[in-house]
């Protein structure tokens, strides 16, 4: 119908929809440099399987399956503009002579719209269940699952949809500043995957948004948490859930004489009673606040902590696992050690993959763009596990950064050989390559390194503190004294 003269302004758009079979299956072939062919064995085949009917259910450029695809290139290329993606396949559609493709952004963007929440939910699961899978569980801690539990914030797209929704800080003038949104993520220990997120306003205490991820915490879990978590409600709400916790003590919230434990096993380590607070929680319904007990039992530890150069530091660790048998201090102090390695998962994400600020204009957009920068990272250490298996070192001395950079480049070497049966060896001897490179450069073990929290750059320009139209920008040093010398001849004259 295209080709007749009823819709000639509408043909160029119309044009590449006028195969279905011809559309996809080239560029299923060749679907932005293979990050499909090598990353869809960590999700279920059905998943991103076309519709029967509503949205995805009719051949457009942008279908279910690679819209998806698209976005997660486009977050392995540091969260690049989608424009670049819309670039991408037209140059697809060009080199298997498909049809063109509207150089404008609107119909990608539409698709990622359409997208469903449940569905990148359901392939968050997937990769962080695929992930579980190859990693047999350590015999530490009576070989039990731990996970790890943290939070952060990013930056938002500044729209009055995403200001509405998550507040800049009150102490900018009005007009300054970015929407903030707090996430709090809970990792596996074991294998480094994210296995759920929560997220809220930079005014909600995270132990409130913590709440609402109930449903990951599963009978038997042992959960890594920092100062933020060793409180009564905490301890005794993740007990009610049959959940152990290992958490930091705060020294200046809770003051800790071990003199005055319940049972001391050596010095430095005890179990302790704590008494349950007047004030009712406030991220507990009243009903499991009045269940939960009066009194729980803990037990504490204190490390001494001595590096060479640095001061010594004590920290008090209180934690659930009352059974010094079962469950040695050294263990105990090890698998805390561990929870630093895994708070710089977030730093992967945020630097590595640019999650730092979203780009997303409305609240519901930006929840789906934080769920694919998740899905992404477990795509990723994924294939950081079948590097470490494949050369048999530890998985924690596989670089997130070097895996990234390395995945890009092969899958561009990977794409020139397309899916001809009589490249099947050689796609098999790249990957592996791929594999053994990956597995050769490892991270250095620096077992005192520092990382503070600390900015190293430093920027010429000053801070936005008032909003644009009323700004003023400082003069250079150059029309300073061109003023400056323009003022003393008006005087002379």
């Amino acid at each position: 119908m295209i080709d007749t003269a009823f819709f000639p302004a509408w043909r160029h758009q119309l044009g590449p929809m006028r195969s279905a079979k011809r559309l996809v299956q080239p560029l299923r072939r060749a679907t932005l440099a293979q990050i499909e062919a090598r990353l869809a064995p960590a999700l279920p085949s059905q998943l991103l399987a076309k519709p029967k009917s509503a949205l995805y259910s009719r051949e457009r450029v942008f279908p279910l399956f690679r819209t998806f695809w698209c976005w997660v290139w486009q977050i392995l290329q540091a969260n690049t503009s989608c424009r670049e993606v819309v670039r991408q396949v037209q140059a697809l559609f060009a080199l298997e002579n498909a049809g063109s493709v509207d150089e404008a952004t609107g119909a990608y963007c539409q698709a990622r719209g359409k997208m469903p929440l449940p569905l990148l939910e359901k392939a968050l699961a997937a990769t962080a269940r695929k992930a579980e899978e190859k990693v047999p569980s350590p015999p530490a801690l009576q070989s039990r699952p731990v996970k790890v539990l943290d939070g952060s914030s990013v930056r938002l797209a500044d729209t009055r949809a995403n200001r509405k929704a998550y507040p800049p800080p009150k102490s900018l003038p009005a007009g300054c500043g970015f929407p903030l949104l707090k996430i709090v993520v809970l990792f596996s220990l074991a294998t480094g995957a994210l296995l759920a997120r929560a997220t809220g306003t930079q005014y909600v205490h995270e132990v409130r948004i913590c709440e609402t991820l109930r449903a990951f915490f599963l009978k038997g879990d042992i959960i890594l948490a920092d100062r933020a978590y060793a409180l009564f409600s905490v301890v005794a709400w993740l007990r009610s859930l049959d959940v152990d916790i290992i958490a930091r003590v705060s020294t200046r919230q809770r003051k800790v004489d071990f003199r005055r434990a319940k049972k001391r096993f050596r010095a430095g380590e005890g179990l302790f009673a704590w008494s349950k607070p007047a004030r009712a929680c406030a991220f507990l319904p009243a009903a499991e606040w009045l269940a939960i007990p009066s009194e729980i039992t803990v037990r504490l530890l204190r490390v001494q902590i001595q590096q060479a150069g640095f001061r010594t530091r004590r920290l008090t660790l209180a934690t659930t696992l009352l059974d010094e048998t079962l469950y040695p201090s050294s263990q105990i102090i090890a698998a805390y050690a561990r929870r630093w390695r895994l708070e710089m998962c977030l730093d992967d994400l945020k630097t590595s993959l640019n999650m730092e600020h979203l780009h997303c204009r409305s609240p519901k957009m930006v929840e789906k763009e934080l769920l694919v920068f998740c899905i992404v990272h477990n795509l990723l250490r994924w294939l950081m596990i079948d590097a470490a298996q494949s050369g048999g070192v530890s998985l924690e001395r596989i670089s997130f950064k070097g895996s990234l950079d390395g995945f890009r480049q092969w899958t561009l070497a990977l794409s020139q050989l397309g899916r001809a049966k009589r490249h099947a060896k050689k796609r098999v001897r790249l990957w592996q390559a791929l594999l053994e490179t990956l597995a050769a450069d490892l991270v250095p073990e620096r077992p005192h390194r520092r990382e503070p929290r600390a900015v190293k750059a430093r920027s010429k320009y000053p801070h936005l503190n008032s909003p644009r139209r009323k700004f003023r920008e400082r003069m250079s040093r150059n029309k300073q004294r061109s003023r400056a010398l323009g003022r003393k001849r008006r005087q002379l004259i």
